[in-house]
Order: structure tokens, then C-alpha cells, then sequence
């Protein structure tokens, strides 16, 4: 009978080993294994196995562990995937009108200086005489995007379609019958490829590689062009997002460069950093140019109104306000509405 004893004891133990989450302790198994006779050995194994057995149910049932959610599953819902549409639950298929950039209209905008004439180093591109401006004006933005192909590479690589228009509205000038100083248009092709890459302190989420065209689609004297190819970084950490633009200058003839001197003022790339905390949505955009040593600062703050309207604030500080200011430093600040949830 030894034999028979050693391998059920061997037998139960293993099966101890492999089925319970929880032990007991040393001491009643050594108490069972005092016991001489087989029938009541085994009954004491067995008691101690239906009470481990209900110890673990009721733990199981009592007990959930928190689920631990992988960074790369956590970052699915977040903002930049929402706006980019980088992950399965927020892709809704292609020729869908979405936010891109801010649109808002400020029905007042002030200026400390205006651009009286406005030129350029490029032949028969500086306006000689003075022409119609105010230190008050009407700035408004209309800006979308969308998508013309999704899932390029397997499941990700989505192409874009984007544009931006800004317009500057003297309508406070009534000498003059309230003209558009400037409307500014800027199509755009973007490739979108999803990264979720985890970096210290942030998500690396998307790499978007674009080519933007800007224009204000005036003649001589006025006319203001460029072209860019750039590769945006979009990097996130909760409602905070990092929005890193280097971008490359495409060369042009010297006939057809209304601006060459351009990015000497407008900079090499830009930063845009938007923060999200309850309603209020902050937002701040910085340029810098490596060669000419200038750029621009501008801050934007929309704030709750109403289920439909955001008010919004906007401050602007440096180069560029719009490409007929390119090379015109300038501080200004309007004050107005914005009609999307930009974020």
C-alpha cells in the first residue's frame, strides 16, 4: 500500500499546484499526512481542497483587479486620434467634412500698426501710394478637411484634402466702401500615417507629410504666393498635444517668386500647442525663421457661450498676420465667436 500512498499524495499536491490560486498553509497538509488510515487521509485532503476552492470563489467574486489598459489602447480615444481618425472607432470613411484649423470671425480686430504701402523685394511688387486700411477690422477664417483615401497600407495611411481661407474686412472704413484688404487661400494635400510611439512624458501619435499651396490671388503690385512641403509631429499627453511643422520652402523662378525673402519672416516651421481643460480650449502658435531671426506668436482662447457658439479671443504678435503683412511686424487682437468645437 506505501506505493498507492506516495503517488496520491504526489498526485493531489500537483493538483493543488496547478488549480489553486491560493494555498493553504504548510501545516494542514502535514496534518493530513499524519494520518494513518487512507480513508479518512483522503477525506482531510479533500476538506482542505472544497475550502480553498470556496475561498477562491468568493475572493474572484469579491475582489475585480482593475483592468490595465496598454498606453497605445488608452490613446484611442484621444483627441488627435478623434480629429485624425488614426484608430478603427473613429474612421468614418472618405468625403466626410471635418474640423482642420479654427473657424471663427472676429468682428472686432485691432492693429497697433498698419502695412501703408505694402512691398515686396521682388519687381513691380511694392505698392507706391498709400491704400485703404484701419486700425480696426473684421477678421474671419473658414477652414475643413477630408478624406479622399483611407487605409492606404493595410490598415493605416489616409490621404487629405484640406483648405483654409482668411479674410481681413475693413468695414469700419466707410471712406473707402468697407473693401477686403486680403482673403488668403491655402489648399493643402496631406499623408497621414498613424505612429503610437511612446516617448518620455508623451504619445508620438502621427506623423502627417504635406504640401500646401498659399496664396492671396491678387495681381501686380499686390500679389503675395508660396509653397511648402512639410512634415507635421503629432505628440499627446491627456488634453494636452504638441503639433510639431518643419517645413521646406519649394524654389521658385525669379520672374514668378512674388516674395523671395519670405521665409526669412514667416520662418522654417511652427509649434502649435493646444490644451484642453473643461469648455475653455487654449491654443498657441509660434513660428520662427533660423536665417532672418523673425517670427510670430499668436494665442487663441475660445470659451463657452452656448451648445453652438464658443466665444473666442485671438492675440498676434509678430510677421505675417497675412501674407500682404508677410514682412510688416504687427501686434493685434480680436475678439469674436467661434462656429465649431475645434477640438
Amino acid at each position: 500500500m506505501k506505493p498507492i500512498r506516495t503517488w496520491s499524495r504526489l498526485f493531489l499536491v500537483c493538483t493543488s499546484l496547478m488549480t489553486w490560486p491560493t494555498l493553504a498553509p504548510a501545516s494542514d497538509y502535514e496534518k493530513c499526512t499524519s494520518i494513518i488510515s487512507d480513508s479518512k487521509r483522503l477525506a482531510c485532503y479533500d476538506q482542505i481542497t472544497t475550502q480553498l476552492r470556496t475561498v477562491t470563489a468568493s475572493t474572484a467574486d469579491s475582489e475585480k483587479l482593475p483592468t490595465i489598459k496598454h498606453p497605445v489602447a488608452a490613446a484611442k480615444n484621444s483627441i488627435l486620434g478623434k480629429n485624425w481618425e488614426l484608430d478603427e472607432d473613429s474612421k468614418k470613411g472618405t468625403f466626410h467634412f471635418r474640423e482642420y484649423k479654427p473657424v471663427y470671425i472676429l468682428p472686432i480686430t485691432s492693429t497697433n500698426s498698419t502695412n501703408e504701402p505694402p512691398y515686396s523685394p521682388a519687381p513691380d511688387h511694392s505698392v507706391l501710394s498709400p491704400e485703404a486700411s484701419a486700425s480696426t477690422a473684421v477678421k474671419f477664417q473658414l477652414s475643413f478637411k477630408t478624406k479622399v483615401w483611407e487605409d492606404i497600407l493595410g490598415d493605416n495611411g489616409t490621404l487629405w484634402f484640406a483648405y483654409t481661407q482668411q479674410s481681413h474686412w475693413l468695414l469700419y472704413n466707410k471712406d473707402t466702401s468697407s473693401p477686403f484688404r486680403e482673403t488668403n487661400y491655402e489648399p493643402e494635400v496631406i499623408f497621414s500615417w498613424r505612429t503610437d510611439v511612446e516617448l518620455p512624458g508623451f504619445q508620438w501619435r502621427m506623423l502627417n507629410l504635406g504640401l500646401a499651396h498659399e496664396s492671396n490671388g491678387r495681381g501686380l503690385p499686390r500679389s503675395r504666393s508660396w509653397n511648402r512641403v512639410y512634415a507635421q509631429f503629432g505628440l499627446e499627453q491627456g488634453n494636452l498635444s504638441l503639433l510639431v511643422r518643419p517645413w521646406v520652402r519649394l524654389p521658385e523662378g525669379i520672374e514668378s517668386d512674388d516674395n523671395p525673402d519670405i521665409t526669412r519672416y514667416l520662418g522654417d516651421g511652427d509649434l502649435l500647442i493646444k490644451y484642453k481643460r473643461g469648455e475653455n480650449i487654449y491654443s498657441a502658435l509660434g513660428r520662427y525663421s533660423l536665417s532672418g531671426g523673425r517670427g510670430a506668436v499668436q494665442l487663441d482662447w475660445g470659451f463657452p457661450l452656448s451648445k453652438t457658439f464658443k466665444g473666442y479671443v485671438q492675440i498676434f504678435s509678430g510677421y505675417g498676420e497675412s501674407l500682404i503683412d508677410y514682412n510688416h511686424k504687427q501686434t493685434s487682437i480680436g475678439l469674436g465667436v467661434s462656429f465649431l468645437d475645434w477640438w
